[in-house]
């Protein structure tokens, strides 16, 4: 009997292991594919968002993704390591099996270390602390990506920070074959306008070529970027600006209305026709100077006995846009942008016949101020008086019209918006130009996702009173709390000790 039961309990142990361990398995290789990830962070950092994944379904054949990444890395470089293979295994899961990754460590093998500089993977020098001491180590930190005859580099992966969006755009380079043409302009005296940093970025996700708008139009440009002007254009040119958006084409102006000079602390109102064209469509550009008391700084030189000591000093002509149309996705997930000396928009698209409509995409904080005439640039309160009269509701400095044939005219009054040295020199503006290019050329898988990463998060501003009351609000109230736990522990002692004094007595 004793026998039976034996057996008969080993038979049934194993039979409840067997289908544990299949059941482990088959749920394994279902996870696989189908997962649930809780990602609890501010811009869902580690979860692919919408625009990769609508990237990944348009992939039809097998992408293979190389990683060339040493073993053995510093811990940052480790967990960069770590959320790279997390990530790629989300693309592959939601790729039907279309996107396949491979991890190599060509410091392994002689022939991985030759293929990987045949890939376009070089070895990068970095400083380690091994056995006590500082050492020059050569690493790899590198992928590339391979579709049909296409291929795509990232040479150096050094942080987790943007990750998802590089991979998802040489992704969308591999499988783009048709590309929008982006052309720039300039309208006459800002033709020696630097815009290396712009053409670059342009130049990575579309056709990108210089346009002179004196000479025919081209057909097969897409997308005009237009810099401003500063003195009447040519007929013909505004006459090619109007046939663009006939077209049904879209174009993106940088368009101030008063030429601002900081270095010469000089500033005179445009006399252009370039007003009357961007009116025609419902967008009123004044000849007048935005400030705003949140604004960015500028170094001032001041004399302190025999030294020039430099001074960091609020500039109200330099904005820090936060006030966005949340309704607008070229601009709905933007955390800043930052224009130089930007000029007051009015809409006024009533009983126009060609424009659909007019929106603001952005204006001023609630702390703004207008300065129409005698222009004075200085940021010293003391000697600029226009300063002082801050506290008027938000301006609008950037505004598109939507024409009924399908184009669209965008405005943002700062004309060296494009420029190296104006606004292609802060990273949240590039951003916002990339979106809007994206934007108007009907290309918006990259949008969201290019705004995902966190740039700034600054406290509220508060106002001096309110600031105060929670100065001593922080002070007294740990201090209260600590005195109520002290009396409320006092009390429960002398409890305790008037009931052993009644037990022992």
């Amino acid at each position: 009997m004793g026998l039976i039961m034996l057996t008969k309990n080993k038979n049934t142990f194993i039979t409840y292991s067997t289908v544990l361990v299949i059941s482990l398995i088959l749920f394994n290789l279902i996870s696989r594919n189908i997962f649930q990830r809780f990602d609890l962070t501010d811009n869902k950092m580690y979860s692919l968002s919408s625009s990769s994944k609508s990237i990944v379904s348009k992939v039809d054949d097998l992408l293979t993704m190389k990683v060339y990444f040493s073993d053995n890395l510093p811990n940052e470089l480790g967990n960069t390591r770590r959320f790279l293979q997390d990530i790629l295994e989300e693309y592959s899961a939601i790729s039907n099996n279309n996107i396949r990754f491979f991890f190599h460590n060509p410091e392994s093998d002689k022939d991985l270390e030759d293929q990987a500089r045949k890939d376009g993977i070089q070895p990068v020098q970095m400083q380690v602390i091994e056995n006590d001491k500082v050492e020059i180590k050569k690493v790899y930190l590198g992928m590339v990506l391979l579709y049909e005859d296409k291929t795509e580099i990232i040479p150096v992966i050094q942080t987790t920070s943007g990750l998802e969006y590089i991979i998802s755009t040489k992704i969308k380079s591999l499988i783009n074959l048709n590309k929008k043409t982006i052309g720039l302009a300039h309208l006459n005296s800002e033709t020696d306008l630097k815009t290396d940093n712009l053409s670059t970025q342009l130049s990575e996700h579309y056709a990108f070529q210089p346009v002179d708008l004196s000479q025919e139009i081209n057909p097969d440009i897409d997308v005009y970027l237009v810099s401003g002007a500063v003195d009447s254009v040519d007929l013909l040119i505004k006459n090619n600006l109007d046939k663009i958006l006939d077209s049904g084409k879209k174009i993106f102006l940088t368009q101030s209305g008063v030429f601002a000079d900081i270095k010469t602390q000089q500033a005179n109102p445009i006399n252009s026709n370039i007003f009357d064209f961007i009116k025609e469509y419902g967008i009123d550009v004044k000849p007048n100077l935005v400030l705003d008391a949140h604004s960015s700084q500028v170094q001032v030189q001041e004399r302190r006995g025999i030294f020039l000591m430099n001074r960091p000093m609020d500039y109200p002509f330099f904005p820090i846009i936060q006030s966005f149309n949340t309704k607008e996705i070229v601009v709905s997930d933007l955390e800043q942008v930052l224009p130089f000396f930007p000029s007051e928009i009015i809409i006024d698209s009533v009983g126009n016949e060609k424009v659909a409509g007019v929106v603001e995409l952005f204006k001023t904080s609630p702390n703004s101020g207008l300065m129409s005439q005698n222009f004075i640039l200085s940021p010293d309160p003391q000697q600029n008086p226009f300063l002082k009269m801050l506290g008027q509701q938000g301006k609008i400095v950037a505004a598109t019209a939507k024409l009924i044939n399908g184009g669209e005219l965008m405005v943002i009054t700062d004309s060296k918006f494009f420029g190296d040295g104006g606004g292609m020199s802060v990273q949240d503006n590039l951003v916002f130009l990339m979106n809007a290019v994206d934007y108007l050329a009907g290309d918006e898988d990259l949008i969201s996702l290019r705004s995902r990463e966190i740039t700034s998060r600054p406290l509220e501003e508060l106002e001096d009173s309110t600031r105060k009351k929670w100065k001593w609000a922080n002070m007294l109230i740990p201090t209260l709390l600590i005195l109520l736990f002290g009396f409320f522990q006092m009390k429960k002692e002398k409890k305790q000790a008037d009931i052993l004094r009644q037990i022992y007595d």
